[in-house]
């Protein structure tokens, strides 16, 4: 049996294929070993032997934003050691004096240099000798590092040196992080940071991914275990013990994923993902008539930057459980704290102060008979207590949910703003796209603040990301600098093929055949910055014409009669994952009459009003239902409020016309 299983703040959702259809179970989320969580799904699934299963994991986001992992030691050229620090020199924020320096991840006392010296065209123009390298080693030894990371000088020209301090450092029994294979690519501090980003996880991802390993073999028999990587495509979990790095956004990444099969399925191709959990809110922007979702290199995590390919997802501090509080000049402040899984919101009995889903409860927009199917009882009469307790100057417990749904919804609004407008797109050609436990109760609000015209609710919205990374494909990236002149494009096969080779026997070993797709990053000469196209191994020069329109469409203008350099080589190896294509349900009209379940009061805009509530698993294709309603499910419940109307398509999606109309 295949299951995904994606570990957030608050719950870890497992997805499954039974008898062709997508089944999910949630549990509670355990923060301080998240493996157990995971077996617990498993068990309630009733899985037996022989077991695949995909993990999602924010173990390596959680280790980043709190700053608990590895204590590093950074070795690099001699004279060079303090770059990882000093960093690009950038400031985040420009015209504040007072900002503080960003904290680095490598200690002073940890940064190690080494004689050495690989020039620029890859020759070695000096070698450490074995007393140096000697003398490294325990200097290592005595700093007490707990995983080191290497990146000297040029390594990604020639890695003679690098492989030699790296065979030298293997003898300390520590995870060894070398750039030349982590990221064998030019610019020194990024290629520094993502192998430093590496060591700081390896050693807790690695305990972790192999802990999983081994208690799902322990109970399930023979197992395969993957895990999902930042960029969209799984990898076997020894690459991810040993590449860490390539983990750090696992579980928003199939988000991505299993947004963008859906919207592709039901015909939408240009999306704006929002996924609201219970931690935080992802959102991305995807353009499907010109590929895939964005891959950035040129990530920004936790305050440091990451080279690897990744999504590009936006992330808040706004979610389900992001706490609500009064600071001290009186003003209603929402997040980035948040109630997690331990103790959780006021309204699941255990927390003790006010979050999201607290006021959205107190609002009526959750429903405490269906609440995950009935298995998690919501306390009424505690939230009422505590949201009075701290409801501060405002008049009433209400008006104090009012006030969080308003300041979490306008925090989610700037978000969506930072990948759209902020970036050249008009949120106004774009569908919405709501998963998340949460996404779909804010999704309609959020839309008519942008002016979106419709919201498409997927089928099981809170597993989303699970569903993603059941369906993924297994994917590996690999690069290298090149650094040639454009008629050097003639020039590639070679590298190509030693790329393709690597990969074919890494696929290979974990009983894979993938399909090899190359690309080249290409600029104009002296600019500081590349363009990805594919490459074209039959005509070459189709890359160059690529470039060019590919620069003018996105900066306005190009050049044809300048001079331009291939930057990197790179290769993505691709093993198709499982195939789930349900069909296309006839359209039956309807409204919904037979999953109509009661009448409740719900708040809107500060006005209580009589709200139908649906059951969705009851709706058939071709219900249209108009609001004010709330639809409600296992994994999650969609808000639709007075000026919007709802629409079951052929493929059992909520397709929401925001401000009035039916959709179809």
């Amino acid at each position: 049996m295949r299951v995904a299983i994606d570990t957030g703040g608050t719950f870890t959702d497992c997805v499954y294929l039974a008898d062709g259809q997508l089944q999910a179970v949630k549990v509670f989320s355990t923060p301080s070993d998240p493996s157990l969580a995971v077996m617990d799904g498993l068990e309630r699934i009733g899985v037996g032997a022989s077991l695949e299963l995909r993990h999602g994991t924010t173990v390596g986001t959680n280790t980043m934003l709190e700053r608990t992992g590895a204590r590093v030691a950074f070795v690099t050229t001699a004279g060079f050691e303090d770059t990882i620090a000093i960093g690009r020199q950038a400031r985040a924020s420009l015209y504040d004096w007072f900002a503080p320096a960003p904290v680095c991840l490598v200690p002073p006392e940890l940064r190690f240099g080494v004689p050495e010296r690989v020039g620029a065209e890859g020759n070695i123009l000096r070698s450490p000798t074995d007393d140096e390298l000697a003398e490294l080693v325990g200097r290592v030894r005595t700093g007490g590092a707990e995983s080191v990371a290497i990146s000297l000088l040029f390594s990604f020209a020639n890695p003679g040196n690098e492989r030699r301090v790296e065979a030298a450092l293997r003898g300390l029994g520590i995870p060894v992080s070398a750039s030349h294979r982590i990221l064998p690519e030019f610019r020194e501090y990024e290629r520094a940071s993502t192998t430093v980003v590496n060591a700081y996880l390896a050693p807790r991802m690695e305990s972790y991914l192999l802990q999983l390993e081994e208690r799902a073999v322990a109970q399930h028999g023979p197992a395969r275990v993957d895990v999902m990587q930042s960029s969209g495509g799984i990898i076997p979990v020894r690459f991810g013990a040993q590449e860490a790095v390539r983990t750090v956004v696992s579980g928003p990444a199939g988000g991505v994923i299993g947004a963008c099969r859906v919207a592709c399925r039901a015909g939408f191709d240009r999306i704006i993902g929002f996924d609201m959990g219970g931690t935080s809110t992802d959102v991305f922007l995807a353009d499907m008539t010109a590929g895939e979702a964005q891959l950035t290199r040129e990530s920004v995590v936790a305050g440091i930057p990451i080279g690897v390919p990744m999504l590009d997802i936006h992330t808040a501090g706004a979610g389900g459980g992001s706490m609500a509080r009064f600071d001290a000049g009186g003003m209603l402040r929402v997040g980035p704290e948040s109630a997690g899984a331990e103790p959780g919101p006021i309204c699941f009995g255990r927390g003790a102060l006010p979050t999201v889903t607290d006021a959205d409860f107190l609002l009526g927009r959750l429903d405490p008979e269906t609440f995950l199917g009935g298995g998690v009882q919501l306390h009424r009469e505690r939230t009422e207590q505590l949201m009075r307790e701290c409801k501060g100057p405002l008049a009433t417990a209400v008006d104090f949910a009012t006030g969080i749904v308003r300041v979490v919804e306008t925090q989610m609004e700037k978000a969506v703003r930072v990948i759209s407008v902020g970036r050249g797109y008009d949120p106004r050609d774009f569908t919405l796209v709501a998963f998340g436990g949460c996404g779909p109760l804010h999704a309609c609000s959020l839309a008519r603040s942008l002016r979106i015209p419709a919201v498409l609710v997927p089928a099981l919205p809170g597993a989303l990301s699970a569903v993603g990374i059941l369906l993924a494909d297994t994917v590996r990236d690999y690069s290298r600098t090149v650094m040639l002149p454009d008629e050097g494009i003639e020039n590639l096969s070679a590298i190509f093929a030693e790329l393709e080779d690597r990969a074919a026997e890494e696929f290979a070993a974990e009983g894979l055949v993938g399909t090899a797709c190359r690309s080249l990053d290409i600029r104009y000469r002296g600019q500081g910055y590349e363009l990805n196209v594919e490459y074209h191994a039959l005509s070459p020069l189709r890359s160059l014409e690529t470039f060019h329109a590919l620069h003018r469409r996105r900066y306005g203008f190009a050049q044809e009669s300048r001079p331009v350099e291939i930057v990197n080589a790179r290769l993505r190896m691709i093993a198709a994952g499982e195939g789930y294509a349900p069909g296309k349900r006839a359209l039956v009209r309807g409204d919904g009459r037979a999953a109509l379940a009661t009448t409740r009061e719900i708040c809107f805009d500060g006005n209580f009003r009589a709200s139908r509530i649906y059951r969705r698993d009851a709706l058939v294709s071709g219900d249209a239902i108009e609001g004010p309603a709330l639809i409600t499910e296992y994994t999650s419940a969609t808000l639709l409020p007075p000026d919007c109307s709802a629409g079951v398509d052929g493929f059992g999606n909520l397709v929401i016309a925001v401000g009035g109309g039916v959709s179809e």
